[in-house]
Protein backbone atom coordinates (compact mmCIF):
# COMPACT_ATOMS: atom_id res chain seq x y z
CA UNK A 1 0.00 0.00 0.00
CA UNK A 2 3.00 2.45 0.76
CA UNK A 3 4.69 1.53 -2.54
CA UNK A 4 1.91 2.27 -4.35
CA UNK A 5 1.26 5.76 -2.90
CA UNK A 6 4.56 6.53 -2.87
CA UNK A 7 4.26 5.78 -6.83
CA UNK A 8 1.41 7.97 -7.08
CA UNK A 9 3.43 11.19 -5.47
CA UNK A 10 6.26 10.41 -7.45
CA UNK A 11 4.06 10.67 -10.20
CA UNK A 12 2.19 13.28 -9.29
CA UNK A 13 5.61 15.73 -8.69
CA UNK A 14 6.42 14.69 -12.88
CA UNK A 15 3.37 15.46 -13.59
CA UNK A 16 3.54 18.92 -11.85
CA UNK A 17 7.16 19.48 -13.16
CA UNK A 18 6.03 18.76 -16.91
CA UNK A 19 3.07 21.26 -16.58
CA UNK A 20 5.62 23.49 -14.78
CA UNK A 21 8.24 23.68 -17.81
CA UNK A 22 5.65 23.52 -20.09
CA UNK A 23 4.57 26.73 -19.17
CA UNK A 24 7.76 28.80 -18.81
CA UNK A 25 8.33 27.74 -22.32
CA UNK A 26 5.39 29.07 -23.27
CA UNK A 27 5.92 32.48 -21.81
CA UNK A 28 9.14 32.88 -22.38
CA UNK A 29 9.85 35.22 -25.65
CA UNK A 30 11.11 33.32 -28.29
CA UNK A 31 15.09 33.40 -29.17
CA UNK A 32 16.34 35.71 -31.50
CA UNK A 33 17.99 32.74 -33.44
CA UNK A 34 14.36 31.01 -33.40
CA UNK A 35 13.11 34.38 -35.35
CA UNK A 36 15.45 34.29 -37.81
CA UNK A 37 15.45 30.66 -38.63
CA UNK A 38 11.78 31.00 -39.38
CA UNK A 39 11.99 34.17 -41.20
CA UNK A 40 14.81 33.04 -43.08
CA UNK A 41 13.33 29.46 -43.90
CA UNK A 42 12.91 29.28 -47.68
CA UNK A 43 11.03 26.59 -49.51
CA UNK A 44 13.64 24.86 -52.00
CA UNK A 45 10.88 23.86 -54.33
CA UNK A 46 9.10 27.44 -54.38
CA UNK A 47 11.64 29.88 -53.56
CA UNK A 48 8.79 31.05 -50.96
CA UNK A 49 9.29 31.39 -47.43
CA UNK A 50 9.34 27.68 -46.09
CA UNK A 51 6.63 29.13 -42.88
CA UNK A 52 2.87 30.82 -42.94
CA UNK A 53 2.70 34.17 -41.62
CA UNK A 54 1.08 32.94 -38.30
CA UNK A 55 4.18 31.15 -37.28
CA UNK A 56 6.68 34.09 -37.88
CA UNK A 57 7.95 35.45 -34.35
CA UNK A 58 8.67 31.96 -33.32
CA UNK A 59 5.64 32.37 -30.43
CA UNK A 60 3.89 29.11 -31.71
CA UNK A 61 7.35 27.09 -32.05
CA UNK A 62 7.51 27.74 -28.17
CA UNK A 63 4.27 26.52 -27.93
CA UNK A 64 5.31 23.67 -29.45
CA UNK A 65 8.79 23.25 -27.54
CA UNK A 66 6.32 23.65 -24.25
CA UNK A 67 4.65 20.84 -25.30
CA UNK A 68 7.28 18.73 -26.34
CA UNK A 69 8.89 19.17 -23.10
CA UNK A 70 6.06 18.30 -21.44
CA UNK A 71 5.68 14.74 -23.01
CA UNK A 72 9.57 14.26 -22.95
CA UNK A 73 9.79 14.67 -18.85
CA UNK A 74 6.43 12.34 -18.99
CA UNK A 75 8.09 9.70 -20.88
CA UNK A 76 11.18 9.64 -19.94
CA UNK A 77 9.74 9.56 -16.08
CA UNK A 78 7.23 7.10 -17.12
CA UNK A 79 4.44 9.10 -15.01
CA UNK A 80 2.11 8.17 -17.37
CA UNK A 81 1.50 5.61 -19.74
CA UNK A 82 2.81 6.33 -23.10
CA UNK A 83 -0.02 6.68 -24.98
CA UNK A 84 -1.82 8.70 -22.03
CA UNK A 85 1.13 11.75 -22.59
CA UNK A 86 0.44 11.69 -26.53
CA UNK A 87 -3.53 11.99 -26.05
CA UNK A 88 -2.76 14.84 -23.46
CA UNK A 89 0.18 16.60 -25.85
CA UNK A 90 -3.02 16.67 -28.40
CA UNK A 91 -5.01 18.79 -26.29
CA UNK A 92 -2.14 21.16 -24.91
CA UNK A 93 -1.09 21.54 -28.96
CA UNK A 94 -4.89 23.12 -29.34
CA UNK A 95 -5.06 24.84 -26.09
CA UNK A 96 -2.12 26.35 -26.64
CA UNK A 97 -3.36 27.29 -30.15
CA UNK A 98 -0.30 25.19 -31.98
CA UNK A 99 -3.24 24.41 -34.67
CA UNK A 100 -6.55 24.14 -35.04
CA UNK A 101 -8.51 20.76 -33.06
CA UNK A 102 -9.53 18.97 -36.27
CA UNK A 103 -6.57 19.40 -38.10
CA UNK A 104 -4.37 18.42 -35.40
CA UNK A 105 -6.53 15.06 -34.72
CA UNK A 106 -7.03 14.69 -38.63
CA UNK A 107 -2.96 14.58 -39.05
CA UNK A 108 -2.71 11.52 -36.78
CA UNK A 109 -5.81 10.03 -36.53
CA UNK A 110 -7.01 10.47 -40.02
CA UNK A 111 -3.52 8.50 -41.22
CA UNK A 112 -3.18 4.91 -43.06
CA UNK A 113 -0.72 4.24 -40.80
CA UNK A 114 -3.32 3.01 -38.27
CA UNK A 115 -4.97 0.77 -40.85
CA UNK A 116 -1.39 -0.72 -41.50
CA UNK A 117 -0.41 -1.75 -37.57
CA UNK A 118 -3.74 -2.99 -37.02
CA UNK A 119 -3.43 -5.29 -40.26
CA UNK A 120 0.21 -6.44 -39.44
CA UNK A 121 -0.71 -6.93 -35.69
CA UNK A 122 -3.33 -9.40 -36.82
CA UNK A 123 -1.11 -11.04 -39.16
CA UNK A 124 1.16 -11.81 -36.33
CA UNK A 125 -1.35 -12.86 -34.26
CA UNK A 126 -2.43 -15.58 -36.85
CA UNK A 127 1.60 -16.66 -37.68
CA UNK A 128 1.54 -17.02 -33.02
CA UNK A 129 -2.00 -18.86 -33.00
CA UNK A 130 -2.08 -21.39 -36.18
CA UNK A 131 1.12 -23.19 -34.66
CA UNK A 132 2.74 -21.47 -37.98
CA UNK A 133 5.38 -19.84 -35.59
CA UNK A 134 6.06 -23.09 -33.46
CA UNK A 135 7.02 -25.09 -36.66
CA UNK A 136 9.19 -22.36 -37.77
CA UNK A 137 11.19 -22.67 -34.76
CA UNK A 138 11.53 -26.18 -35.00
CA UNK A 139 12.90 -25.89 -38.26
CA UNK A 140 15.25 -23.34 -36.61
CA UNK A 141 16.76 -26.12 -34.92
CA UNK A 142 16.79 -28.92 -36.63
CA UNK A 143 18.96 -26.72 -39.00
CA UNK A 144 21.46 -25.43 -36.53
CA UNK A 145 22.11 -28.70 -35.11
CA UNK A 146 23.63 -28.82 -31.53
CA UNK A 147 26.17 -26.79 -31.46
CA UNK A 148 25.67 -23.64 -29.10
CA UNK A 149 27.21 -21.34 -31.12
CA UNK A 150 24.85 -22.50 -34.18
CA UNK A 151 22.14 -21.97 -32.49
CA UNK A 152 22.85 -18.41 -31.27
CA UNK A 153 23.60 -17.54 -34.58
CA UNK A 154 20.03 -19.64 -35.71
CA UNK A 155 18.28 -17.53 -33.52
CA UNK A 156 19.54 -14.39 -34.72
CA UNK A 157 18.70 -15.07 -38.31
CA UNK A 158 15.33 -16.86 -37.65
CA UNK A 159 14.17 -13.74 -35.77
CA UNK A 160 15.83 -11.37 -38.51
CA UNK A 161 13.85 -12.72 -41.37
CA UNK A 162 10.58 -13.24 -39.13
CA UNK A 163 11.18 -9.49 -37.72
CA UNK A 164 10.90 -8.25 -41.13
CA UNK A 165 7.41 -9.20 -41.79
CA UNK A 166 6.69 -9.45 -38.25
CA UNK A 167 6.63 -6.86 -35.74
CA UNK A 168 10.01 -7.46 -33.52
CA UNK A 169 8.21 -7.81 -30.22
CA UNK A 170 5.92 -10.58 -31.69
CA UNK A 171 9.20 -12.08 -33.50
CA UNK A 172 10.61 -12.25 -29.37
CA UNK A 173 7.52 -13.65 -28.04
CA UNK A 174 7.33 -16.59 -30.55
CA UNK A 175 11.22 -17.45 -29.82
CA UNK A 176 11.86 -16.68 -26.15
CA UNK A 177 10.04 -19.85 -25.32
CA UNK A 178 11.73 -22.35 -27.47
CA UNK A 179 15.14 -20.53 -26.32
CA UNK A 180 14.40 -21.42 -22.34
CA UNK A 181 12.85 -24.92 -23.06
CA UNK A 182 16.54 -25.21 -24.75
CA UNK A 183 18.47 -24.07 -21.74
CA UNK A 184 16.14 -25.96 -19.04
CA UNK A 185 16.63 -28.63 -20.87
CA UNK A 186 20.48 -27.97 -20.92
CA UNK A 187 20.30 -26.95 -16.95
CA UNK A 188 21.71 -23.57 -17.89
CA UNK A 189 21.74 -21.58 -14.42
CA UNK A 190 20.40 -18.09 -14.68
CA UNK A 191 22.56 -15.18 -14.57
CA UNK A 192 25.59 -17.33 -14.53
CA UNK A 193 25.41 -19.14 -17.63
CA UNK A 194 26.88 -17.60 -20.56
CA UNK A 195 25.19 -19.47 -23.22
CA UNK A 196 21.84 -18.63 -21.76
CA UNK A 197 23.10 -15.30 -21.46
CA UNK A 198 24.19 -14.73 -24.74
CA UNK A 199 21.07 -17.04 -26.62
CA UNK A 200 18.27 -14.92 -24.84
CA UNK A 201 20.25 -11.49 -25.83
CA UNK A 202 19.70 -12.94 -29.16
CA UNK A 203 16.29 -13.84 -29.17
CA UNK A 204 16.11 -9.88 -28.81
CA UNK A 205 18.86 -8.52 -31.13
CA UNK A 206 17.85 -10.82 -34.14
CA UNK A 207 14.04 -9.31 -33.56
CA UNK A 208 15.87 -5.71 -33.43
CA UNK A 209 17.72 -6.33 -36.54
CA UNK A 210 15.33 -7.91 -38.91
CA UNK A 211 12.40 -4.73 -37.88
CA UNK A 212 14.98 -2.34 -39.86
CA UNK A 213 14.42 -4.48 -43.10
CA UNK A 214 11.09 -3.38 -44.50
CA UNK A 215 8.30 -1.11 -43.68
CA UNK A 216 6.40 -3.82 -42.08
CA UNK A 217 9.16 -4.57 -39.61
CA UNK A 218 8.17 -2.39 -36.54
CA UNK A 219 6.83 0.61 -36.12
CA UNK A 220 9.49 3.66 -36.53
CA UNK A 221 9.59 2.57 -40.10
CA UNK A 222 6.72 3.72 -41.45
CA UNK A 223 6.38 6.67 -39.04
CA UNK A 224 9.84 7.86 -40.66
CA UNK A 225 8.15 7.19 -44.06
CA UNK A 226 5.22 9.42 -43.25
CA UNK A 227 6.88 12.07 -41.69
CA UNK A 228 9.25 12.17 -45.36
CA UNK A 229 6.17 12.27 -47.34
CA UNK A 230 4.71 14.76 -45.02
CA UNK A 231 7.23 16.71 -44.58
CA UNK A 232 9.91 16.82 -47.22
CA UNK A 233 7.75 15.48 -50.03
CA UNK A 234 10.12 12.35 -50.64
CA UNK A 235 7.89 9.34 -51.11
CA UNK A 236 9.50 6.14 -50.45
CA UNK A 237 7.96 2.85 -51.58
CA UNK A 238 7.88 -0.35 -49.85
CA UNK A 239 11.08 -1.64 -52.01
CA UNK A 240 12.74 1.45 -51.85
CA UNK A 241 13.40 0.90 -47.79
CA UNK A 242 14.46 -2.59 -48.47
CA UNK A 243 17.31 -1.77 -51.04
CA UNK A 244 18.39 0.22 -47.94
CA UNK A 245 17.46 -1.93 -45.15
CA UNK A 246 18.10 -5.78 -46.11
CA UNK A 247 21.25 -5.17 -46.97
CA UNK A 248 22.10 -2.94 -43.65
CA UNK A 249 19.95 -5.84 -41.41
CA UNK A 250 22.09 -8.46 -43.12
CA UNK A 251 25.12 -6.85 -42.54
CA UNK A 252 25.47 -5.85 -39.03
CA UNK A 253 24.52 -10.37 -38.19
CA UNK A 254 27.96 -10.88 -38.55
CA UNK A 255 29.28 -8.43 -35.97
CA UNK A 256 26.06 -9.17 -33.61
CA UNK A 257 27.19 -12.90 -33.21
CA UNK A 258 31.25 -12.09 -33.01
CA UNK A 259 30.01 -9.84 -30.45
CA UNK A 260 27.96 -12.41 -28.50
CA UNK A 261 30.76 -15.10 -28.08
CA UNK A 262 33.15 -12.39 -27.37
CA UNK A 263 31.26 -11.11 -24.48
CA UNK A 264 29.32 -14.84 -23.24
CA UNK A 265 31.57 -17.43 -24.64
CA UNK A 266 29.09 -20.24 -24.24
CA UNK A 267 30.18 -22.87 -21.48
CA UNK A 268 29.06 -25.87 -23.39
CA UNK A 269 30.51 -26.87 -26.84
CA UNK A 270 27.17 -29.26 -27.71
CA UNK A 271 23.38 -29.45 -26.58
CA UNK A 272 22.98 -33.20 -25.02
CA UNK A 273 20.63 -34.05 -27.14
CA UNK A 274 22.15 -34.84 -30.81
CA UNK A 275 21.32 -33.43 -34.15
CA UNK A 276 19.47 -36.57 -35.27
CA UNK A 277 16.67 -35.78 -32.42
CA UNK A 278 16.36 -32.43 -33.26
CA UNK A 279 16.24 -33.83 -37.09
CA UNK A 280 13.31 -36.52 -35.50
CA UNK A 281 11.15 -33.70 -33.60
CA UNK A 282 11.16 -31.95 -37.20
CA UNK A 283 10.03 -35.41 -39.37
CA UNK A 284 7.60 -36.48 -36.14
CA UNK A 285 5.50 -32.95 -36.39
CA UNK A 286 1.85 -33.22 -37.83
CA UNK A 287 1.26 -32.03 -41.55
CA UNK A 288 0.29 -28.63 -41.59
CA UNK A 289 -2.89 -27.96 -41.02
CA UNK A 290 -5.73 -25.99 -42.47
CA UNK A 291 -5.44 -22.72 -40.12
CA UNK A 292 -1.35 -23.35 -41.12
CA UNK A 293 -1.53 -23.11 -44.66
CA UNK A 294 -4.42 -20.53 -44.56
CA UNK A 295 -1.88 -17.92 -42.52
CA UNK A 296 0.91 -18.91 -44.76
CA UNK A 297 -0.84 -18.22 -47.74
CA UNK A 298 -2.26 -14.81 -46.95
CA UNK A 299 1.61 -14.04 -45.63
CA UNK A 300 2.55 -14.77 -48.71
CA UNK A 301 0.60 -13.28 -50.89
CA UNK A 302 0.68 -10.14 -48.64
CA UNK A 303 4.56 -9.67 -49.09
CA UNK A 304 4.01 -10.02 -52.49
CA UNK A 305 1.98 -7.63 -53.02
CA UNK A 306 4.46 -4.89 -50.94
CA UNK A 307 7.62 -6.27 -53.04
CA UNK A 308 5.77 -6.08 -56.58
CA UNK A 309 3.55 -2.45 -55.52
CA UNK A 310 5.58 -0.79 -57.99
CA UNK A 311 4.85 -3.07 -61.07
CA UNK A 312 0.94 -3.43 -59.90
CA UNK A 313 0.32 0.26 -59.65
CA UNK A 314 0.45 1.10 -63.00
CA UNK A 315 -1.97 -1.62 -65.10
CA UNK A 316 -4.21 -0.89 -61.78
CA UNK A 317 -4.36 2.96 -62.06
CA UNK A 318 -4.06 3.71 -58.55
CA UNK A 319 -1.44 4.58 -55.91
CA UNK A 320 -1.03 1.30 -53.46
CA UNK A 321 0.03 2.55 -50.47
CA UNK A 322 1.78 0.33 -47.99
CA UNK A 323 -1.52 -0.47 -45.73
CA UNK A 324 -3.47 -1.15 -48.22
CA UNK A 325 -1.64 -4.77 -48.60
CA UNK A 326 -2.09 -5.23 -44.43
CA UNK A 327 -6.06 -4.00 -44.88
CA UNK A 328 -6.80 -6.83 -47.00
CA UNK A 329 -4.66 -9.25 -45.38
CA UNK A 330 -6.39 -8.89 -41.71
CA UNK A 331 -9.98 -8.86 -43.93
CA UNK A 332 -9.43 -12.13 -45.86
CA UNK A 333 -8.58 -14.10 -42.12
CA UNK A 334 -12.67 -13.32 -41.72
CA UNK A 335 -14.21 -13.83 -44.82
CA UNK A 336 -16.37 -16.68 -44.60
CA UNK A 337 -15.06 -19.96 -44.94
CA UNK A 338 -11.71 -18.86 -44.32
CA UNK A 339 -9.88 -18.81 -40.61
CA UNK A 340 -12.02 -20.68 -37.86
CA UNK A 341 -10.39 -18.13 -35.63
CA UNK A 342 -12.80 -15.56 -34.59
CA UNK A 343 -12.13 -12.02 -33.91
CA UNK A 344 -12.40 -11.75 -30.18
CA UNK A 345 -9.73 -14.53 -30.05
CA UNK A 346 -6.92 -12.13 -31.53
CA UNK A 347 -8.25 -8.56 -30.32
CA UNK A 348 -6.38 -8.38 -27.43
CA UNK A 349 -3.17 -8.82 -29.80
CA UNK A 350 -3.52 -5.82 -31.62
CA UNK A 351 -1.66 -3.30 -29.36
CA UNK A 352 -4.20 -0.42 -29.37
CA UNK A 353 -1.89 1.43 -27.19
CA UNK A 354 0.91 1.73 -29.27
CA UNK A 355 -1.06 2.79 -31.87
CA UNK A 356 -2.64 5.75 -29.77
CA UNK A 357 0.96 6.07 -29.26
CA UNK A 358 2.07 6.63 -32.92
CA UNK A 359 -0.96 8.48 -34.00
CA UNK A 360 -0.70 10.83 -31.03
CA UNK A 361 3.12 11.23 -31.67
CA UNK A 362 2.69 11.91 -34.94
CA UNK A 363 0.41 15.35 -34.81
CA UNK A 364 3.05 16.47 -32.43
CA UNK A 365 5.72 15.71 -35.14
CA UNK A 366 4.36 17.20 -37.62
CA UNK A 367 3.08 20.71 -35.87
CA UNK A 368 7.05 20.67 -34.39
CA UNK A 369 8.19 21.18 -38.21
CA UNK A 370 5.05 23.08 -39.21
CA UNK A 371 5.57 25.82 -36.53
CA UNK A 372 9.50 25.86 -37.13
CA UNK A 373 10.78 24.55 -33.98
CA UNK A 374 12.06 20.95 -35.59
CA UNK A 375 14.08 22.81 -37.79
CA UNK A 376 15.68 25.39 -34.71
CA UNK A 377 16.03 22.58 -32.49
CA UNK A 378 17.84 20.64 -34.91
CA UNK A 379 20.20 23.21 -36.24
CA UNK A 380 21.47 23.91 -32.51
CA UNK A 381 21.76 19.93 -31.59
CA UNK A 382 23.26 19.03 -35.16
CA UNK A 383 23.91 22.53 -37.10
CA UNK A 384 27.89 21.29 -37.19
CA UNK A 385 27.41 18.04 -39.45
CA UNK A 386 26.82 20.12 -42.71
CA UNK A 387 30.66 20.61 -42.68
CA UNK A 388 32.00 17.33 -42.90
CA UNK A 389 31.24 14.38 -45.59
CA UNK A 390 28.44 12.52 -46.20
CA UNK A 391 30.15 8.93 -44.39
CA UNK A 392 30.52 11.07 -40.98
CA UNK A 393 26.92 12.55 -41.44
CA UNK A 394 25.59 9.30 -41.94
CA UNK A 395 27.39 7.76 -39.22
CA UNK A 396 27.29 10.53 -36.73
CA UNK A 397 23.15 10.64 -37.23
CA UNK A 398 22.75 6.73 -36.36
CA UNK A 399 24.79 7.02 -34.32
CA UNK A 400 23.19 9.64 -32.01
CA UNK A 401 19.91 8.35 -32.65
CA UNK A 402 21.04 5.15 -31.19
CA UNK A 403 22.19 7.06 -28.14
CA UNK A 404 19.67 9.07 -27.54
CA UNK A 405 17.52 5.57 -27.31
CA UNK A 406 18.72 5.61 -23.83
CA UNK A 407 16.99 8.43 -23.31
CA UNK A 408 13.43 7.59 -24.33
CA UNK A 409 11.67 4.86 -23.71
CA UNK A 410 9.98 3.61 -26.83
CA UNK A 411 11.00 3.54 -30.56
CA UNK A 412 7.46 5.46 -31.38
CA UNK A 413 8.94 8.31 -29.45
CA UNK A 414 12.41 8.20 -30.18
CA UNK A 415 11.11 8.64 -34.48
CA UNK A 416 8.07 10.86 -33.33
CA UNK A 417 10.93 13.33 -31.35
CA UNK A 418 14.47 12.95 -33.61
CA UNK A 419 12.95 12.23 -37.29
CA UNK A 420 11.18 15.88 -37.32
CA UNK A 421 14.32 17.21 -36.33
CA UNK A 422 16.68 15.20 -39.02
CA UNK A 423 14.37 15.94 -41.65
CA UNK A 424 14.15 20.05 -40.60
CA UNK A 425 17.88 20.13 -39.92
CA UNK A 426 18.73 17.99 -43.98
CA UNK A 427 16.53 21.19 -45.34
CA UNK A 428 18.09 23.85 -43.00
CA UNK A 429 21.28 23.01 -44.44
CA UNK A 430 20.59 21.72 -47.62
CA UNK A 431 21.71 18.24 -46.76
CA UNK A 432 20.70 15.07 -48.27
CA UNK A 433 17.41 14.77 -46.80
CA UNK A 434 16.16 11.31 -47.54
CA UNK A 435 19.32 9.92 -46.82
CA UNK A 436 19.86 10.90 -43.62
CA UNK A 437 16.34 10.73 -42.48
CA UNK A 438 16.53 6.99 -43.77
CA UNK A 439 19.38 6.27 -41.53
CA UNK A 440 17.59 7.71 -38.64
CA UNK A 441 14.60 5.88 -39.45
CA UNK A 442 16.41 3.14 -39.87
CA UNK A 443 18.11 3.16 -36.74
CA UNK A 444 15.77 4.49 -34.20
CA UNK A 445 14.31 0.77 -33.48
CA UNK A 446 17.88 -0.68 -32.88
CA UNK A 447 17.52 -0.66 -28.60
CA UNK A 448 20.81 -2.70 -28.36
CA UNK A 449 21.83 -0.83 -25.31
CA UNK A 450 18.83 -0.78 -22.61
CA UNK A 451 16.76 -3.62 -21.85
CA UNK A 452 13.92 -1.17 -21.14
CA UNK A 453 14.25 1.03 -24.35
CA UNK A 454 11.58 -1.22 -25.72
CA UNK A 455 9.17 -4.34 -25.19
CA UNK A 456 11.09 -6.38 -27.32
CA UNK A 457 14.29 -6.35 -25.55
CA UNK A 458 11.82 -6.95 -21.84
CA UNK A 459 10.50 -10.22 -23.06
CA UNK A 460 13.85 -12.00 -23.09
CA UNK A 461 14.84 -10.50 -19.80
CA UNK A 462 12.04 -11.48 -18.01
CA UNK A 463 13.27 -15.24 -18.74
CA UNK A 464 15.92 -14.09 -16.66
CA UNK A 465 19.06 -15.05 -18.10
CA UNK A 466 20.96 -12.29 -18.57
CA UNK A 467 21.01 -8.62 -15.90
CA UNK A 468 20.96 -5.32 -17.52
CA UNK A 469 24.59 -5.14 -17.61
CA UNK A 470 25.22 -7.68 -19.70
CA UNK A 471 23.04 -6.37 -22.63
CA UNK A 472 24.19 -3.27 -22.16
CA UNK A 473 28.09 -4.02 -22.47
CA UNK A 474 27.56 -6.04 -24.98
CA UNK A 475 25.30 -3.26 -26.94
CA UNK A 476 27.51 -0.36 -26.92
CA UNK A 477 29.59 -1.92 -29.08
CA UNK A 478 27.17 -3.29 -31.36
CA UNK A 479 25.70 0.19 -31.40
CA UNK A 480 28.87 1.45 -32.86
CA UNK A 481 29.47 -1.41 -35.15
CA UNK A 482 25.56 -1.22 -36.67
CA UNK A 483 26.44 2.73 -37.03
CA UNK A 484 29.21 2.20 -39.31
CA UNK A 485 27.66 -0.38 -40.92
CA UNK A 486 24.58 1.59 -42.30
CA UNK A 487 26.38 4.27 -42.78
CA UNK A 488 28.70 2.43 -45.49
CA UNK A 489 25.27 0.37 -46.89
CA UNK A 490 24.09 3.79 -47.65
CA UNK A 491 26.89 5.17 -49.35
CA UNK A 492 27.56 2.15 -51.26
CA UNK A 493 23.36 1.44 -52.37
CA UNK A 494 23.00 4.92 -52.75
CA UNK A 495 25.38 5.23 -55.46
CA UNK A 496 24.34 2.15 -57.07
CA UNK A 497 21.05 3.32 -57.32
CA UNK A 498 21.86 6.96 -57.80
CA UNK A 499 19.84 8.77 -55.01
CA UNK A 500 22.70 10.73 -53.80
Amino acid sequence: MKIEADRTFRNALFLALAAAVCAALVVLPPPASLAQTIAKAVDAATGKPAYPASVQGGEAAMSALGVLAFCLILWVTEALPFHITGMLSLGLLTFLKVGKYKEIISTGFGNDIVVFFIGVLLLGAFITKSGLGKRISTVILSVTGNDTRLIILGFLIAGTLLSMWITDMAVAAMLMPLARAILREEGAEPMKSNFGKGLMIAVAWGALIGGIATPAGTGTNPVAMQFLASMADIHLTFLDWMAYGIPSALLILGPAWGILLAFFPPEMRKLKVSKEKLREELRDMPPMNREEKLTLAVFVLTVLIWILTPLLQKPLGMVIEISLPALLAACLFFLPGMSRTKWKEVEGDVDWAGILLIVSGLSMGTYLYKTGAAEWLAVILLGRIGSVPLFAQLFLVTLGVCLLKVVFSSNTVTATILIPLIIGLGKALSLNVSAITLAAGLTSSLAFILVTSTPTNVIPFNAGYFGIKDMAKAGLVLTVVASLVIAVTFLVVGGIRGDF
